[in-house]
Order: structure tokens, then sequence, then C-alpha cells
């Protein structure tokens, strides 16, 4: 009810005119100018911050709402929830030009928070670059006993992202100094309980901090120690640990405080060097010193996360804090190399503890990270994690739609990484699939961008299969969840998932070994034609997750044949081919699936014979039993129009010097039939209504064959009046009355082209050379002077011309 009504709100605000916008400026500019603004002037806010936020597109405020904005949020007397609306609203409509905003003069953490962060939305580099100035004054006079410099820190790590270089040395030194210190030397004891009250009695001493399992903490205070009130320098520590990160990867080796390294030990990488490290940190310099509080932080932060959480927020805390934990440590050893030799031993245990917790999955993701960044220096083996983050990993949680996103995205980031376990990511496609099925919007491009590593001449094929039936995997993980609370501890075709309205598997040993195959995790090297699985699955065809899924195959097997083409030989274009045509009439039936594959796969065929044009000869057996069977007619036909029009331009002995007479009247004799069929008889269930693009390819095609072989001529001669007289006069046939003239024309030309056998043979089977450009270029060739030519004999017989020796007209 709750979701249902937000999404009702926000409807509401995206359908706010700029009309209904003005009154609400009005209404919220009336309310600013009074001294004291009340409840009413929060509510007005929060009503005009809805509608600035509820669209993707910028909303245009009236100039006296934005000055009236920026007039309150100046004075540190008015009320914090006032001034943090006006900030958002003045956020959101960012960048705003004549915005006369400053933070010179301001002097309050929290206020100046709020203007930096409206000026630094406006992506003004040098104004970035005066708002890092400023608010390091700021952080540079603060005396301990006064207001709290919280505020500034998501402000200052704000800046260091937009502008990396807007610190000078010595600023960048003291933040690494004050953030060692927060992490490291952050008070143990709870905040004091607030006083006050009659009947408060006398404040005892605070007690101490605890872990997340109730025990009490007797180390230093991290972001997973817990207590009922928490002091000022506590908050600095959580804040501190969530900019590190970032902070590290600016202030590494060339960054901004970064010292000279040249004149480094040798040594350092070795055990003496790491002992006299630890015990002299007080001696390092500001980065180094950060570094080495950041690494004994994670270590705490990962001792930590053994500990049994009491409370469920805790226990989300501990996996969070574990994953930026492990993204540090990796930070810190490609930063230094000494770190990594004390870090190994407690990963390594860390994976061990990991591969078997299905609930800290996504720590594994860092953790694989680190092992493949520096698993050679380290003569460290990734394999193990590897094989588990792509294989089990996408089987067992493919419903987790986060964990789905920063999987695929670890795969992609991590290609330049995975060196000689390439291999291992494409024998896991099957997995990964499993992924995309399930949450194909959102990872449809990640998977276009993902696809050419998963590509390679032993995973082409079975890959094609797997993502034709993309829809039926969809159909397959969604029943299965349906049927198991525990959908990633049971398979299902286990026995315990049949209730009486499930499809009874278990007694078809066929359909069980097809459903292994269809949710298998890696390659099996063997593609299984799944079509007896489609009518146990046809009550999921028309489930929204499947819909989806089926919109993006036409995307995917785009990208498939982009990636693939760029390697495949002979062998694996002709097994490609074969497998278009084979699967064009065997696809899950999802309402307009069909269609739009039909439309990618026509013109992917195309473009395998324009490659390899032999291939019309090495696939006539094939050819010749689509056209036979008149299939290929559904959805629109495009795929038997596409192999039509391949037959036409490359069954010729110029392009293959195995092609026969034969053959020619075989594929002639084929599809006249076809043509005299879609033509002549009536529209039905089986023979659906047959488009004019396949009439006049079929049409075309047949007369170059009868070009080739002259001895067709007056057979395609004969067939070409009827259709010529059936454009003219159509019967109840095939044919739509708008097309019949399309139809009508293009026999009539195909006719006057055969009265000049010599010329049809010419134009209709050029030599391979006129893929030159100068045959099309250069008028005084051939081929331009032949078309020019035929076209006027072919136009005066067909009455476009006046006779010689007639006047015009």
């Amino acid at each position: 009810m709750a979701a249902a009504g937000t999404e009702r709100l926000l409807r509401q605000a995206r359908e706010v005119q700029d009309e209904e916008l003005r009154q609400f400026c009005a209404r919220a500019s009336a309310v600013l100018r009074k001294e004291e603004p009340g409840p009413e002037a929060v509510d007005a806010l929060r009503r005009l911050f809805l509608i600035v936020a509820a669209t993707k597109y910028g909303r245009k405020l009236e100039d006296e709402c934005v000055d009236l904005l920026q007039t309150a949020l100046c004075p540190p007397a008015r009320p914090e929830p006032l001034q943090l609306l006006c900030a958002a609203i003045l956020r959101e409509t960012a960048p705003r030009p004549g915005l006369r905003l400053s933070c010179d003069r301001v002097q309050s953490p929290r206020q100046l928070s709020l203007v930096a962060s409206v000026l630094l939305a406006q992506g003004d580099r040098k104004q970035v670059g005066s708002v890092g100035q400023h608010v390091f004054q700021v952080l540079e006079s603060r005396q301990p006993e006064g207001p709290s410099v919280r505020p500034l820190l998501p402000v200052l790590s704000k800046v260091a992202s937009l502008a990396p270089g807007s610190f000078r040395e010595d600023q960048a030194n003291l933040l690494s100094k004050r953030l060692a210190d927060w992490l490291r030397y952050a008070s143990v004891p709870q905040g004091p309980a607030p006083s006050g009250g009659f009947f408060t009695p006398r404040a005892r001493q605070p007690g101490p901090v605890t872990e997340v399992d109730g025990a009490v903490a007797t180390d230093f205070f991290t972001v997973l120690s817990t207590a009922q009130r928490f002091t000022e320098d506590q908050w600095l520590n959580v804040q501190a640990f969530s900019m590190l990160r970032a902070w590290l990867q600016l202030g590494g080796p060339g960054g901004p405080g970064a010292p000279d390294t040249d004149d480094r030990s040798e040594q350092e990488g070795s055990s003496l060097s790491v002992l006299s490290a630890a015990a002299s940190t007080s001696r390092l310099p500001p980065p180094e010193r950060l570094r080495e509080k950041a690494f004994q932080y994670c270590q705490r932060l990962v001792e930590q996360s053994t500990r049994r959480a009491l409370r469920r927020a805790d226990a989300d805390l501990q996996k969070a804090c574990l994953v930026e934990a492990v993204l540090v440590l990796d930070v810190l050893c490609r930063q230094d190399p000494s770190f990594l030799y004390r870090t190994l031993s407690c990963l390594k245990a860390l994976q061990a503890r990991l591969s078997g917790d299905p609930a800290c999955v996504r720590a594994l993701l860092p953790l694989a990270q680190f092992f493949l960044s520096h698993g050679e220096a380290a003569a460290v083996d990734a394999e193990a994690v590897c094989r588990h983050v792509f294989s089990r990993v996408p089987a067992e949680h493919f419903h987790s739609p986060m964990l789905a996103f920063e999987l695929v995205r670890f795969c992609r980031d991590s290609l330049p990484l995975l060196g000689r376990h390439l291999g291992l990511l494409r024998h896991s496609f099957p997995g990964l699939l499993q992924l995309l099925a399930w949450n194909s919007p959102p990872l449809t491009a990640e998977f276009v961008a993902l696809l050419p590593a998963l590509v390679d001449p032993s995973t082409a094929v079975e890959l094609l299969h797997a993502l034709l039936d993309l829809p039926c995997l969809t159909a397959a993980l969604d029943l299965q969840l349906r049927l198991s609370p525990a959908a990633s501890e049971r398979p299902l075709w286990d026995a315990s998932l049949r209730t009486a309205s499930c499809p009874d598997t278990a007694q078809d040993p066929q359909l069980q070994g097809l459903l292994q195959h269809l949710l298998r995790a890696e390659a099996s090297g063997a593609p299984e034609r799944l079509a007896p699985l489609y009518p146990l699955l046809q009550p999921m065809a028309r489930c929204a997750r499947v819909l989806q899924c089926a919109e993006a195959v036409p995307t995917l097997l785009r990208a498939f044949f982009s990636a693939v083409t760029q390697f495949a030989d002979g062998a694996l274009t002709n097994q490609l081919a074969r497998l278009l045509l084979e699967r064009s009439d065997s696809l899950y039936p999802v309402p307009g699936y069909e269609a739009r594959v039909h439309q990618v796969l026509s013109a992917q065929f195309l473009g395998l014979c324009q490659r390899r044009p032999c291939l019309v000869v090495e696939l006539a057996k094939e050819l010749l039993e689509l056209v036979g069977s008149g299939g290929g007619l559904r959805s629109g036909g495009s795929v038997l129009t596409s192999v039509v029009w391949a037959v036409g331009e490359y069954l010729a002995v110029s392009w293959d010097r195995r092609c026969t007479v034969d053959q020619i009247n075989k594929f002639f004799e084929a599809l006249e039939a076809l043509l005299f069929e879609v033509t002549q008889a009536r529209p039905s269930a089986t023979l659906p209504q047959c488009p004019p693009q396949l009439v006049t390819a079929l049409m075309t095609t047949l007369t170059k064959l009868a070009s080739r072989s002259q001895d067709l001529i007056p057979r395609v001669s004969l067939f070409l009046s009827k259709m010529r007289t059936l454009a003219q006069s159509p019967a109840a046939g095939a044919l739509c009355c708008r097309e019949d003239e399309a139809v009508g024309t293009r026999a009539t030309e195909l006719l006057n082209l055969l009265k000049m056998p010599s010329a049809a043979q010419f134009l209709l089977t050029p030599g391979v050379e006129v893929a030159a450009p100068r045959y099309h270029r250069d008028s005084n060739t051939a081929l331009p002077l032949a078309l020019c030519a035929v076209s006027r004999l072919v136009e005066r017989e067909a009455g476009v011309l006046p006779a010689e020796g007639q006047p015009p007209g």
C-alpha cells in the first residue's frame, strides 16, 4: 500500500504543468517572505521539491522564487529543515545561470555544507576549486571546542572527485593526518546520556562500546562498533571510513600529497621492512601514515565480520563493511606492495569462510578482484574463487538484482585482469545468462559490452543457441522460484517440488535432461534442442519477465554476430548459417518474439552469405528443405525472403565453381512451386498471407536463375505473364490490392528484360569484379552503359518512353 501511494504521488508530481508549477512557486515565495516562516513554509517547500525532483528533465522556477530560496539559505538563524529543503530544491534545478550564492563569508560548518552542495551542483570547475579552498580554511581554523566539522567531510570528498588537483600538498597532508587520527583514535566509551528534567538521576559514567554480538569491545572503535549513543569523534570515525577509499585513490603515487618514492629501500617488501614500518608509524609522512592506519582498520573490520550479529541491520552492515574493507585493502596493496604480504593470510582465510556462506556472497566479488590483481605477485592462484563467482553464484543468486548487476559489472571491469582465466569466464556463460534472463532490462547494455569477451570458436554455436532460448530460460527460472521457496538449494526436477498444478517431469527422463541442460551453470559443449520443453513452459510465455527478456534478445543477437564475424572461419560460418536456418522455425512461442528474431536472423543470414557466398551451394539441401516446406512464411516471411534473395544472388558459377545446372534447376522448381502456392492459394492458418516483398524476391530470383540456365526462360516468362495478369485483375488470392501495382510493375520489368537474354545475364549475374567502385563511378565502363541502355529498352517496352519516330506525349 505504501509503495502504491508513493507511486501515485510521483505520478501526480510528474503531471504538474508549467502553469501549476508557477502557482506552487508563488505559494512558496509567499511563505518565504515572512520574517519567521512557520510549518506551512516547510510544507510548501516539500511539495515544490517533490515536483522538481520527480522528473528526469530540469524544471524552471521563477526568478523571484530562486532569489528567495537563496536568501533563506544564508541566515544561520533560519530553521534547519527549511534550509535543507531550500538547498535540495536549488540542487535539483542546477545548473542555473546567475546564481548569487557564495560561501566566502560562511563559517558555520552546517550552513557551509548546504551552500557548498548547491555551488558544486552547478558544475563550474573554478567554483569547485574555490569551494574546496574555503572548506579547508574552515577546517584549519576549527577549534577543538568549536562546532563539528562532520558536515564538511562530504563536501571535501565531492570536491576531490570533481577536481582532484584543487588541493595543495599541505592541505592534502592535513586531511590525511586528520583521517588517520579519526580512524584509529576514536574514543571507546559510549556517548553520555542527555541530561535534564526534574526526575533525571545523577549522570553515570558511560559504558564501553560493544561488538555486534553484544561482547564488550576490547580494541579500537570502528564503524561496526555498537552503542546506544555515539560521541562526536566516533561519528567522525564512521564518516572518515566512508570517504577513505576515494581519498586513498586520489592520494596514491603521483596524487596529491604523495611523497617521493625514488629513494625507498629495495628491501621494502621484506619481513624486516614490514615489521619496522609497523613499529614506526608515528614517523611516517601523512599519506603513508594514513595507509598504515587504514590497513589496521580494515583488518579489524575483517575480524569483526566473523562475529554473529544480534540484529539483522547489523548483519547487513557487516557485509557492506566487509566489501568496502577488501576494496580498501586492494587499493593499499596496489599503492604499496609491502601491505600485500601482510594481507594474504587474512584474505585466504576470508575466502575459505565466504565460499561456504551464501549470505556473504557479495564480498566474494572484491575478493576475486584482489586475487586477480595481486595473485601473480603473491604466487596465489585465483582460479578457485573465480570459478565459484562465475558458475555457482549466478546459478544460486540470479534473483538478486543488485548482485546480478555487480557481478556483470565485475566481469566487465576484470577483463584486463583475467588473463589465462578468461577461458573460465567463457566456459561459465550459461550461468551468467541466468542473470541476464532474470534481469534483462538493466543488464542488456552491460551484456552487449561483455559478449565479445564470451564469444570464441569453441563457444559460439552453444552461445547462439542459448541466446535464442533466453526467454525459455526465463520461464524455467520463473517456474523454479514459484515452485521452490529455496530455489538455490533444490533443482526444478526435484520430486519434492511437484504440486497438483505443476507439470510432472519426473516420468519423462528426456524432459529431466533438457531441464538440467537449460539450467546448467557451465558450457556443455553439445547444444540440445529444447523444443520438447516448450509445451511444458508454455503457461509462462506471457509472464512480464519473459516478455521483457524476449525484447532484449534481438539486441543481443546483433552484438553476438558483430563479435563472431571478427574471427569466424569458413567452418564456423557454415555452422552458424545452418543454425540460423534450423532455429528459424524452433523458437519459444512468446507473443511477438518470433517476428522480432526473424528480422535479425534474416539480416544476419545475408551478412554471412555476403562474407562467404559459397554457403548457398554448401547448404543447398537445407535451403531446399526450407523453401519446400514453406514454413518461413510465418512472422512476415523475412527469413524466407532473405534465403530466396541469397539463392538468386549467389547460386552462380561466378561465385562458386561447384554450382551446377542441376542445382539451378532444382532451386528453380522449388521456388516456382512456392511462388505458385503463395499467389494462387487462399490464405489459411497453415499458409498465411504472403508479403509482397517475398513475391517480388521470388520473381526476381526465378528470373536470375533462368538467365543462368536459359532453357528455363520460357517457363519463367509464362509465369511472369500470369503474375502480371493476376496483378492487373486480382482474384481472391493471397495478394492485397494496394500491393498489386508493385508486383505487376516488377513482373513487367522482368519480362522485358528476359527478351534480351544476353543483357539479362549480364545485369542479373554480374562478375565478382562488379564490387569494385570504378564500375559504379566511371560512366565509360561497361556496367553503367549497359544499365542505361537496358533501362531505356525496358521502359520503352513498358510504354513509359515514346517509340522512335513518334512525338512525345
